[in-house]
């Protein structure tokens, strides 16, 4: 598993060593006291800060060996169950399960889009779905490449949190802490160029416009409208502040605004 290794090392930001709320704690001071999520670029940065400490936090073979095992459960839309984990994973380490399938979980969440959720409490099983309740599976046609969702709920709310708009070169200042530039081959995502400004705005997800007037030419993101049918802006917010170990509760604006719009769209 290796390559998923790789792929978390591609996540990494450099001052990632001291860990999500490290990095956190950091930017609000350097923003004078400003909500880490107050802009997209420390959005990018505690999402490549989280993808990293998960892999730290639990025994890291494991993790990724289970990784490995969900992601082809997923490519073949199989549910599992604990007890298969188990019985290929952990058959020694029982007392490991708990810390490992957490951070597996929050791994598949977190870089790839898909929630790992429980369906039968009583038999431990567990379906494998797009996050969010997306309708995309992330793999864009080809049903073999790793899903890519975990990346487009990443820019979607951080275009929600610069005002519904934002501009490319602000993506690509954010993406390049997480070791995505254009042209450049990524393990997981791709040339990240052709996704986000050619394939998920044919699935609907993303709409990338000039900026009108500019000259010379801008341009920018916005919610396509597969996005806002889809999703809400409420529940992207809470994914993030999931991934970040945070509350909703503890960005009462940002809530706020999210659940004004979804009673206005009511």
């Amino acid at each position: 598993m290796s390559e998923l290794r790789k792929a978390a090392e591609d996540l990494q930001d450099p001052r990632d060593s001291r860990g999500l709320m490290d990095v956190q704690q950091m930017e609000a001071e350097q923003e004078g006291g400003a909500s880490p999520w107050s802009s997209s670029s420390s959005v990018s940065s505690s999402y490549s800060a989280c993808a990293v400490s998960l892999l730290h936090d639990a025994q890291p073979s494991m993790v990724t060996d289970l990784v490995g095992f969900l992601l082809l459960k997923y490519h073949r839309k199989q549910p599992t169950t604990r007890a298969e984990m188990l019985s290929i994973f952990l058959r020694e380490y029982q007392h490991h399960f708990p810390a490992v399938f957490s951070q597996a979980s929050e791994y598949m969440q977190l870089v790839f889009g898909v929630d790992v959720k429980e369906v039968d409490p009583g038999g431990h099983w567990y379906v494998l779905v797009p996050t969010l309740g997306l309708t995309c599976d992330g793999m864009l046609g080809d049903g073999q490449s790793m899903p890519k969702n975990g990346l487009l709920v990443m820019l979607l709310c951080m275009i929600h949190l610069e005002g519904e708009r934002l501009p490319e070169e602000e993506v690509w200042g954010a993406l390049s802490k997480l070791g995505l530039r254009a042209g450049r081959e990524h393990f997981i995502y791709g040339e990240p160029r052709e996704l986000i400004t050619k394939a998920w705005v044919q699935e609907g997800y993303l709409e990338y416009r000039q900026v009108a007037d500019s000259d010379p030419a801008r341009f920018e993101f916005l919610w396509g409208p597969r996005a806002h049918a889809e999703i809400s802006k409420l529940q992207v917010l809470e994914h993030v502040h999931r991934a970040s170990r945070r509350g909703p509760s503890s960005f009462p604006s940002l809530s706020d605004e999210a659940a004004s719009d979804e009673e206005e769209e009511a």
